[in-house]
């Protein structure tokens, strides 16, 4: 029988996967159509590169879901599919694994809107979009919701207290920080910095506490971010940082760092006791393939 996540995660550390949304444009898709619907309407194009993480060594795969909750769907015309698209969702990431076990994170994403007073959408809603999304990957057999990109607090805590309600059997949630103009520093774009957000998810019953995207997030400022969260919390750390810089070549955004030069910073994240590495924008399976051969050889000559 396969061991519950934080099982796992108590004798070694794990390897993530990265980039999904660049991924899709690669194989397709029009910049600003609705990736989550691909589920439904091209799996195979999906499993396709969640298939290309499994194989690069990805213990951990997360669901093409991250826009979707019924609010982010709603603008492009495929509310009514909420439950179809994100179950659809952690079929096509269990199937990418093959016959080897590994580990689903399905994956809540910011609605992308504000709450009263400041923008158009009431709590209720924004609670009741993320229980709707939350229900619909535990339901389908996710291992464990991964709720990402989050800024602020408030949104973060519904979509914790969502996630548990549905009875998620572990809950990772994940900040993304910007490096400030001076470069002394990070914090989220509401003001967050690691230490309030790790006391904060603690207290709402988060299970792991994770770090993703951000201007400037690499992964030294990664290093900095998971010794901010350990010295906060006990709880277990993910991190995933993006390949170095976006720059923009020939009309296309992209991110200079390459595996080479990424995978630099592996050992680093595993000695401060990082427990799940990934990669976000820009990364790609041969970045992860570069984690698994690193990681691979960390874990052999460790005591």
């Amino acid at each position: 029988m396969k061991k519950s996540l934080l099982d796992a995660l108590k004798e070694k550390p794990l390897l993530g996967d990265g980039a999904m949304g660049t991924q899709l444009m690669f194989a397709g898709l029009e910049q600003g159509n609705c990736g989550e619907a691909w589920n439904l309407t091209q799996p195979q194009k999906v499993l396709e590169i969640q298939r290309r993480y499994a194989d690069a060594g990805s213990d951990c795969i997360i669901t093409n879901t991250f826009g979707g909750s019924r609010i982010m769907l709603n603008r492009h015309g495929f509310a009514g599919d909420v439950r179809a698209i994100n179950a659809a969702a952690v079929d096509i990431a269990r199937q990418a694994f093959g016959s080897r076990e590994g580990y689903v994170l399905g994956d809540i994403g910011p609605f992308g809107g504000l709450m009263e007073p400041y923008g158009d959408f009431t709590e209720d809603q924004v609670r009741e979009a993320f229980a709707e999304q939350a229900s619909a990957l535990v339901d389908a057999g996710a291992d464990a919701i991964i709720i990402e990109t989050q800024t602020g607090l408030e949104e973060l805590g519904l979509a914790i207290a969502a996630s548990k309600e549905a009875g998620a059997a572990c809950v990772i949630g994940s900040l993304a920080y910007d490096v400030t103009l001076d470069g002394s520093t990070f914090r989220t774009m509401m003001g967050v910095d690691p230490e309030r957000a790790a006391e904060f998810m603690q207290e709402r019953g988060a299970d792991i506490v994770a770090l993703n995207c951000g201007t400037g997030m690499d992964m030294v400022w990664a290093k900095e971010a998971v010794e901010r969260y350990r010295s906060a919390t006990d709880l277990p750390v993910m991190a995933q940082p993006n390949a170095g810089l976006p720059r923009l070549v020939n009309l296309k955004v992209v991110y200079d760092e390459t595996p080479e030069e990424m995978v630099r910073g592996v050992i680093p994240l595993l000695e401060v006791g990082t427990s799940i590495i990934g990669g976000c924008c820009g990364s790609t399976p041969e970045h992860i393939r570069a984690f698994r051969a690193a990681m691979d050889q960390y874990l052999s000559e460790r005591p």
